[in-house]
């Protein structure tokens, strides 16, 4: 009936399933350069250190936690650690050479 196509749409718009942010943009060379050159400049944030600390006194639950906690998700918190992680690592390595 021609009354149920009167008024205001109330109905959702059909969403674009071929959406550009449902893949993971892989980083380019100068994308990486740009991240190391920020890093060396800005250094870490002071939770940053924090988690570094902890993670040098084995203690990487509580780091994974703390960092959640700033992050917000324990994916991110997950990803940040073990960036830290290969932080320590490095300088552990360039120490000994």
């Amino acid at each position: 009936p021609r009354w149920l196509e009167q008024g205001f749409p109330n109905h959702s718009a059909p969403k674009d399933v071929s959406s550009h942010h449902t893949e993971r943009v892989q980083t380019t060379e100068r994308g990486r350069l740009v991240k190391g050159v920020v890093r060396e400049v800005a250094g870490f944030a002071p939770y940053e250190k924090r988690v570094m600390e902890l993670i040098r006194n084995s203690k990487d639950k509580k780091a994974r936690k703390l960092t959640k906690k700033r992050l917000g998700t324990l994916r991110r918190a997950k990803g940040k650690v073990e960036e830290l992680s290969t932080v320590i690592q490095e300088a552990r390595t360039k120490g000994t050479n």
